[in-house]
């Protein structure tokens, strides 16, 4: 099977994409807040199922890359247009919803709206993988690393946002 240059280039733009998205919200989040991450999260009381602060630039990045293939496969299928549009559409919500988090948590410091954020990014993360999966099984599955992470977040933003009122 041959790969032709154009759909190299859409999959390294597909998986860009996300990576660039968090990046970008890094960069913000730390100018809103002078200050690093690891300053942040270190100065922050959390509880004890809390992992360290180096865990962080290993997770996201492994994320971003399987959402960014996803949606390679997805924008790729052979299934209808309006199908595709409409799980892209949701890919797009969730990863601005993502993009927002990171300005919300570290760069404003509001812990408590980036719980509810956090939430609500979960909800269309679950839309979309239902969408995803009417489209393409594989790219579906492909973001439930990602689900099981936002669980996570979700559970420790609550408790961090509690411990540092």
């Amino acid at each position: 099977m041959i790969i032709s240059v154009k759909e190299i280039k859409k999959f390294l733009i597909c998986v860009a994409i996300p990576l660039l998205t968090g990046f970008l919200s890094s960069m913000i989040s730390v100018l809103l807040s002078q200050t690093s991450f690891e300053i942040q999260y270190a100065g922050l009381i959390k509880p004890d199922f809390a992992p360290p602060a180096a865990i962080f630039p290993i997770i996201w990045p492994i994320l971003y890359c399987l959402m960014g293939i996803s949606a390679y496969i997805i924008t790729s299928s052979k299934k209808g247009t309006q199908k595709i549009n409409d799980a892209m559409f949701l890919y797009y919500v969730q990863l601005a919803l993502n993009f927002l988090w990171s300005i919300l948590f570290f760069g404003l410091s509001l812990r408590f709206v980036s719980f509810i954020e956090s939430i609500l990014l979960t909800l269309i993360l679950i839309a979309m993988i239902y969408k995803f999966y009417k489209i393409n099984q594989t790219a579906s599955l492909m973001n439930i690393p990602y689900l099981l992470w936002m669980f996570y977040v979700i559970f420790l933003n609550y408790f961090i946002w509690i411990l540092n009122k």
